[in-house]
């Protein structure tokens, strides 16, 4: 009997799972998928943090996740949003950047046309 609200449908896509300040990625397969959790299976065992991002690039986006179980190399999840978690999403994360470097050169611009009044 299925306990979820979201029921999964079986997937098989190619997940990048990335922590620790994005210092730290892992390669793994998302076995069922929703828009609330996903299963991964990964291929060897490592120690995984409560939360972290998981990219899968055939749904084209980076999902926050929140680890709810772990059974050898397979692993729960539950998608959280960004209001839920202090970490910011990888694609909030290059946006950021992405308009912080626009401000930036804005700026340079202003000051090279000031300077020459």
């Amino acid at each position: 009997m299925e306990r979820r609200r979201y029921p999964r449908g079986k997937s098989f896509y190619g997940g990048v799972i990335a922590f620790n300040a994005r210092q730290s990625t892992l390669d793994c397969v998302v076995r069922n998928f929703s828009s609330a959790g996903a299963k991964i299976a990964m291929s060897g065992t490592v120690l995984l943090p409560d939360e972290f991002d998981l990219t899968i690039a055939r749904k084209e986006g980076t999902f926050r996740a929140r680890l709810v179980w772990r059974d050898g190399l397979e692993a729960g999840l539950r998608f959280t949003s960004d209001d839920d978690s202090r970490v910011i999403s990888l694609d909030v994360s290059r946006k950021l950047r992405m308009r912080k470097a626009e401000i930036a050169r804005l700026q340079r611009r202003v000051s090279e046309l000031t300077d020459g009044q």
